[in-house]
Parts: C-alpha cells; structure tokens; sequence
C-alpha cells in the first residue's frame, strides 16, 4: 500500500546507476523500479552507464549526484566491466564526502575493487583475502574483526532460507522484529575492506564457514553514508525470483533510502513483515521486457 506523504513533503529524489553488473541489471533495475514506485515515496530516474568504456557516449556519461536526495549504486565491474570515468568517480566521492548518501545494492559491494576511495565508502565488500579487514559476529553480538590475508576471500556457498538477526537499534529497523526469515539468500563470508566507520546492522549465519556474517551495514564518509545489503541477488535466469517478492527485503530497500534520504524513521512496519519463525511473499512483479530473457 502507498504511504501517505504530507502536504508539505515532496518524494524522495533517487538516481539509480545501472549499465554493468555479471547480474542481471536490467531486471534487476526493473524489479527495484516496481518496489519503489508504488510506495508514494519516491521518484525515481535511471542512469544507466555505456557498458564498455569504448561506447559511444562513454566520455559524456556523467551524473548529476548533486541533484538526487540518495544514489542507488548498481554497477559491478568483477568480470571486466569498466572502471567509472575519473571524473564521474571524483564527483560521486565529493557528493559523498559532502553529505550525501548512498545505498549500495548487492553486488555493488562487489565493484570497483581498485578505487580506494570506493573501498572507504562501502567499508566492507567482495575483496580477495589480502584486501583488508573482514568483519564477522560473535553468538553474542560482538563483532570480530579478521586481519586481512587471515582466513578466504569473500564469497559464498549455495543460497538458502536464512534467518537474519538485528544488531542494535538503527533507525532503519525502528519496530521490527530482532530475527526473521528470508527467502533464497546468498551469505556473503569474509567481506572485505577498510572496515572504518562500519555498523553492522544485521547478520546471518553461515553452514560452510560456521559463522555469523554482516547483511547490512553503513559507513561514515566525510559528512555522507553509505549502507550496504547482500539481499537483492538478481541472476540471468530469474523471472519471479522469490528473495526479491521478500516482504522483508521490500521494506528494508524503502525504509533504508527514505532514511539515508531524510534520516526520519517513522515509516510503519508492514502487517507482512515476516517473523523467526515463517517468511513473508508478495505477490509477483508485473512482466517487463527484461523477465523473458
């Protein structure tokens, strides 16, 4: 159901960067599209980057950070994707730096592994064993920290019905339950990076490696934030894919960027939101051009 915007509100400004990913973007992008639109929340434009720095239009892609209240980051570039332009790269770090925000979506967390500055930003992501710091938790909510060349590189086993813990009480999570279920998740072990004014949100459990690993989490740069969640996987052969109709990964994609946008968190929790014990399915997106491919 939408929410209701005051009178004197205006929807949230989202620029959602597409173009490159070893996911599927383009539905993916389509998917976001439909999570976010019909909350009343949101107004939504896509810029969608050349997909080779050979394109035609490479050099004059250049967003407008300055002009959206948040920036949804989806552009992978781990199997040989292109880096981003100097200069789009040198004014998405001033736009953080100078306060603005970021969501940083699932495989994001994978890109732009030689871009210092990115790795700042993100704080932890898909990084090689010597990459930096990894964070795991502890049964009791401590967070470990794991020096780098200290145990694998980042990656994850086969995706499975997890249950997420909460950690803390960030706006973002106002009122929802401490542990629920979602569907068909890959678990992201020993994220990598920097790890400097890193929160862990949130975690989840991990058969293979036996052990609990961040699923959201934000990061401080400059006067800006950044947060980062593993939901959201989007792969070649989804069509209705069941870890995107998740009530939870829904709301927590509408709550974090309305919170990263305004820092207000007075969005109701949903009566779908699912619990410890039992997941919670919305009903399937409207077909697009992308879910036949």
């Amino acid at each position: 159901m939408p929410f209701v915007l005051l009178a004197t509100e205006k929807p949230v400004k989202v620029l959602l960067v597409d173009g490159f990913s070893n996911h599927n973007w383009q539905l993916n992008t389509a998917l976001i599209r439909q999570i976010l639109e019909p909350s009343g929340l949101f107004e939504v434009t896509v810029s969608t980057a050349p997909a080779t720095s050979d394109s035609p239009g490479w050099e004059e892609w250049q967003p407008d950070f300055q002009a959206y209240d948040v920036v949804l980051q989806t552009c992978n570039d781990i199997n040989g994707g292109p880096k981003w332009p100097l200069a789009v790269q040198q004014e998405f770090e001033a736009y953080i730096r100078g306060g603005g925000s970021v969501f940083i979506y699932h495989s994001a967390n994978n890109a732009f592994a030689d871009w210092e500055a990115y790795s700042k930003i993100i704080g932890i992501g898909w990084r090689k064993a010597h990459q930096g710091t990894a964070l795991a938790i502890a049964n009791s909510g401590n967070v470990i920290r794991i020096p780098p060349g200290e145990g694998r590189g980042t990656g994850h086993g086969p995706r499975v019905d997890a249950l997420i813990t909460r950690l803390g009480d960030h706006p973002i999570h106002r009122g929802l339950p401490r542990k629920w279920k979602t569907p068909d998740m890959e678990i992201y072990y020993y994220p990598r990076g920097p790890a400097k004014d890193t929160e862990v949100l949130s975690y989840a459990y991990d058969v293979q490696t036996a052990m609990n690993w961040p699923v959201e989490w934000v990061v401080k740069y400059g006067d800006g934030v950044a947060y980062s969640a593993t939901f959201g996987h989007v792969w070649h052969d989804d069509d209705q894919p069941e870890r995107m109709r998740c009530a939870a990964v829904q709301t927590l994609m509408v709550r974090a960027l309305y919170w990263l946008a305004t820092k207000k968190d007075d969005l109701p929790v949903p009566t779908d939101f699912p619990t410890e014990n039992a997941m919670s399915l919305r009903p399937e997106f409207k077909k697009t051009s992308t879910s036949s491919r």
